[in-house]
C-alpha cells in the first residue's frame, strides 16, 4: 500500500494488503460514526458491531493509512515509562490499572485473532528490558519493584538474549506479544464488514458536532449522522486547543535490517537510555532472513532536521552489537503522542458533549492503547462501567505531572520563534530538488518547495491549527508544525492533525 504519513513505506506497507474501501457517495446514519481507521477506530468498530451496533467508519487515507502502519508493533504491557514512574504520577493503584489494561488489550488481540482467524504472525514473546551505557544500574531493581506491585510476571535475569551482545543484567517480562498490524488490521476490516459495519476511504471530515443532533461533515459536504462520534484519528482533530496542551508530538525512527534465520529468539528488546533503543524480530516470507527490526532517536516534531544522520546512528548502535545484521532495508519513521503524564487519553471528550469520545496520547504504546480505547469506548456507549475510565479519562488532572507539563509547553512555543527570525534562503533558486526551504515575504513566511522536475511550489508557512511556522522534514519530505504536531505534504495537503485544512497555495 502507498505511505499516507511521508514517503518512507514501512516494513507493514511493503508487505501487506488491505481492503480497498470506495468513498462516501451519500448522506447516512448509524448508531455510531467512527473517525480514524487505525487501530482504536477498527477496534472500537469491531466490537460495537459484535454487540449488534451500526457503525461507519471513515478515514481520508487508506485502512492502516496514518501511524498504526508506521508502529514497530510491540504488544506490551511492560510499560516504556517505567513503573516506578507511573506511580510516582498515578499512584501504585493506578499503575496496577495500567498493567491490568495493556495485559488485557494484549489478550484481547489474541482473542480476536483467534476468533477471527486473522493470519498477522501474533505470538506470544518474552520482553527484555536492559541498561544503556551511562545509565545507573540501579535503575532495574526498582522497576523490578514497582513492576511486582502492578503485578506483572517479571524476574531479574544475567542478561538479554541478544546474541553476541552482552547486555549485563535484565527484566525478563512474561507474555508480551509482537504481530504485523496491518495484516491485523485487514483482517479487522473484513470482520466489520461481514458484520454489517460500513467503512468508507478517502474521506475528509471537516466538522464534528455533538448532542441530541450529532453528525460529522466531510468536506465534498455529505454528513453522517449517529447517536456518537468517536475520533480515533491519533490527534483529535475536533478539539484545536485543550488535548494539545496535554501532550506533545514527537518523531520516531526505524529501521529494518536483516539478520541470518535463528540468531536471536522472538523477543521484545528495549533499553533505559533517553531517547530509548527498542528492538524485535520480524519473520519474512520466502526463506528470507529474519527482519531486525530497531527503533530510537526521537526528537520533538518539527525540531530537528538531521534525519538521515538518526537513521544512520540507529544502524551504526545496531551493528556494534549485532554485527551479523546486514545494511537498512527498511527505514521509515512515526509520530508518537506524549502526554505529560504518560498514559493516554481515552473517553469523552471533555470540550464536547457526552457523546462524543476520543483516543489520543498513545505514549508510544499505541498498539495497546489503541486496544484499550477500543475496549472501553465501546463499553462507555453501551452503558457499562469499566476500571480504567477514570485513569484514562480526557478531562483527568494531574499536578504530580505539572514539571513534565511545564517542559513540553515552553517546547511548543518554539514554533512562533520563526516569525521574527530570518529567512533559510533569500531565493527559490537555493533550494534542491526534492527539497523545502522557507522564504520571507515581508512580513510573512512562504513554505517554498522544488519539485524534482524543478517547478517551485510556494505555500503559507504558517500551520493551519494554531499559526506556528512549520519546517521542513528531509526525511519525510512534509511540513511538519513544532509546535502541535500537524504534519502537511509539499504540496500543503494535511498528513496529521490537529490541523483540519491545507497549507495556503501562494503561486
Amino acid at each position: 500500500m502507498e505511505p499516507e504519513g511521508g514517503k518512507t513505506l514501512s516494513v507493514w506497507a511493503s508487505t501487506a494488503e488491505v481492503p480497498g474501501r470506495p468513498s462516501l457517495a451519500s448522506d447516512l446514519t448509524t448508531d455510531v460514526c467512527i473517525v480514524g481507521a487505525g487501530i482504536a477506530g477498527l477496534t472500537t468498530a469491531y466490537l460495537l458491531a459484535r454487540e449488534g451496533r451500526a457503525v461507519v467508519v471513515l478515514d481520508d487515507g487508506p485502512i492502516g493509512g496514518g501511524e498504526t502502519g508506521r508502529t514497530t508493533a510491540h504488544l506490551a504491557s511492560a510499560l516504556d515509562d517505567r513503573f516506578y514512574h507511573l506511580e510516582r504520577l498515578h499512584g501504585e493503584a493506578g499503575a496496577r490499572l495500567a498493567a491490568q489494561s495493556h495485559a488485557a488489550a494484549i489478550d484481547r488481540i489474541e482473542t480476536i485473532v483467534s476468533e477471527s482467524g486473522i493470519a498477522c504472525d501474533f505470538a506470544r514473546v518474552d520482553g527484555y528490558l536492559f541498561v544503556a551505557p551511562g545509565q545507573p544500574a540501579d535503575e532495574l531493581d526498582r522497576e523490578a519493584d514497582a513492576a511486582r506491585r502492578a503485578g506483572l510476571d517479571v524476574e531479574k535475569v544475567g542478561r538479554a538474549p541478544l546474541g553476541s551482545f552482552d547486555t549485563g543484567p535484565a527484566l525478563r517480562f512474561a507474555r508480551q506479544g509482537q504481530f504485523h498490524p496491518l495484516r491485523y488490521l485487514s483482517g479487522l476490516a473484513k470482520a466489520i464488514l461481514a458484520a454489517g459495519g460500513q467503512i468508507y476511504s478517502g474521506v475528509h471530515v471537516e466538522q464534528f458536532e455533538g448532542g441530541a443532533h450529532a453528525h460529522v461533515k466531510t468536506a465534498t459536504g455529505r454528513t453522517v449522522a449517529g447517536k456518537a462520534i468517536v475520533v480515533a484519528t491519533n490527534t483529535p482533530d475536533n478539539d484545536r486547543v485543550v488535548m494539545h496542551t496535554k501532550q506533545a508530538p514527537y518523531r520516531t525512527y526505524v529501521i529494518g535490517m536483516e539478520i541470518p534465520r535463528g540468531s536471536l529468539p522472538k523477543a521484545l528488546f528495549w533499553d533505559t537510555g533517553d531517547p530509548y533503543h527498542y528492538v524485535r524480530l520480524q519473520g519474512q516470507d520466502g526463506g528470507r532472513p529474519d527482519l531486525l527490526i530497531v527503533g530510537g532517536e526521537d526528537h520533538r516534531t518539527g525540531q530537528a532536521d538531521d534525519i538521515e544522520a538518526r537513521w544512520a546512528r540507529l544502524e551504526r548502535w545496531t551493528r556494534e552489537r549485532l554485527p551479523a545484521a546486514k545494511a537498512a532495508t527498511y527505514k521509515w519513521s512515526g509520530q508518537v503522542l506524549e502526554p505529560a503524564d504518560s498514559l493516554a487519553f481515552i473517553g469523552r471528550n471533555p470540550m464536547d458533549k457526552d457523546n462524543v469520545f476520543i483516543a489520543t496520547g498513545d505514549s508510544g504504546q499505541g498498539m495497546t492503547h489503541g486496544t484499550i480505547a477500543g475496549l472501553l469506548i465501546t463499553d462507555l456507549i453501551q452503558g457499562r462501567a469499566n476500571p480504567w475510565a477514570h485513569l484514562y479519562d480526557p478531562a483527568r488532572r494531574s499536578i504530580r505531572a505539572a514539571k513534565e507539563y511545564a517542559t513540553e509547553l515552553a517546547s511548543s512555543q518554539k514554533g512562533y520563534v520563526p516569525w521574527v527570525t530570518s529567512a533559510e534562503v533569500s531565493s527559490v533558486d537555493e533550494i534542491p530538488a526534492g527539497e523545502g526551504r522557507i522564504l520571507r515575504e515581508g512580513l510573512h513566511k512562504i513554505a517554498a518547495y522544488r519539485e524534482p522536475m524543478g517547478a517551485v511550489m510556494q505555500l503559507s508557512a504558517t500551520c493551519t491549527h494554531l499559526g506556528c511556522i512549520v519546517e521542513w522534514n528531509p526525511g519525510e519530505k512534509s511540513w511538519d508544525c513544532p509546535c502541535h504536531g500537524s504534519r502537511f505534504a509539499p504540496d500543503g495537503h494535511v498528513l496529521n492533525g490537529p490541523a483540519m485544512t491545507d497549507l495556503a497555495r501562494k503561486n
